[in-house]
């Protein structure tokens, strides 16, 4: 009767552990972080308004966003920054959970990683000199000097529409190149042109809309493809500021304007 008993104990024992073990590893909600209730966050920190540093600071609209993230998911935010070259790389071996820097979501991309919703429009405008008058038009670029980053989203654009690219290393050389009218144009994101206006609000430029010509990039995070549960709670963080205004106070602080519509 005991041996009986013992081995009916012996058993439920064994069923209760297997099911806690098959509970624990069937959890595909459990986050698996880069450290433990922290959001590991990758960025350039160079990139104004986007994530820069001012009085020893590290601050930016895609800082406070991830610092508001963090906050939806209970985490503390952690914030390391790293050279664009080698930025997605670190995505890879674990140096962080979630890159904020203005990346775009692309077919290429899309093979190897997840994205959360949008933060941005990603809409593009043309810059040229104020008193130009041969472009008036996203169609008149063909045959003109485009000053863009080469390998950049906007170069590629700027290519397709006929114009020729002239060498930049960053939007401010780009603006540059165009008040001294050494180009007729450059290409750009809106919220780019939006947060250097803010500061430099009498450069020699005027802005016109691009139209249906160019397809909008919109900024997401990035993310592994193995952290879909992340991926759905910082989509559903991005989604609750959107909808309770505070995104658009965070563009509007660090762009001028509100660049997430």
């Amino acid at each position: 009767m005991k041996k009986f008993a013992l081995t009916i104990l012996t058993a439920a024992l064994a069923i209760g552990l297997a099911a806690c073990g098959g509970s624990k590893s069937s959890d595909k909600s459990q986050l698996d972080l880069v450290t433990p209730k922290t959001l590991t966050i990758g960025l350039e920190g160079t990139y104004q308004p986007y994530s820069y540093h001012e009085d020893g600071k590290l601050k930016g609209f895609e800082v406070e966003l991830g610092q508001k993230i963090a906050a939806e998911l209970n985490l503390k935010p952690k914030f390391v920054e790293t050279k664009w070259d080698s930025l997605i790389a670190g995505l890879d071996v674990n140096k962080y959970d979630l890159i904020l820097n203005n990346v775009a979501k692309t077919p290429e991309r899309a093979q190897k990683y997840i994205f959360t919703s949008a933060y941005t429009s990603g809409k593009s405008q043309l810059a040229v000199k104020k008193d130009n008058k041969t472009i008036t038009s996203i169609a008149d670029i063909k045959g003109k000097k485009m000053a863009q980053s080469v390998t950049s989203n906007n170069a590629a654009n700027v290519k397709k529409l006929g114009g020729v690219i002239v060498p930049v290393d960053g939007f401010a050389q780009s603006v540059t190149l165009i008040e001294q009218g050494r180009v007729d144009g450059t290409v750009n994101d809106a919220a780019s042109f939006a947060a250097y206006l803010k500061q430099k609000p009498n450069a020699d430029i005027k802005l016109m809309s691009v139209g249906d010509a160019i397809t909008p990039v919109p900024a997401r995070g990035l993310l592994r493809k193995d952290e879909k549960p992340l991926q759905k709670k910082v989509t559903a963080a991005i989604e609750k500021l959107r909808k309770n205004g505070t995104l658009k106070k965070l563009a509007t602080k660090y762009f001028g304007g509100d660049i997430t519509e």
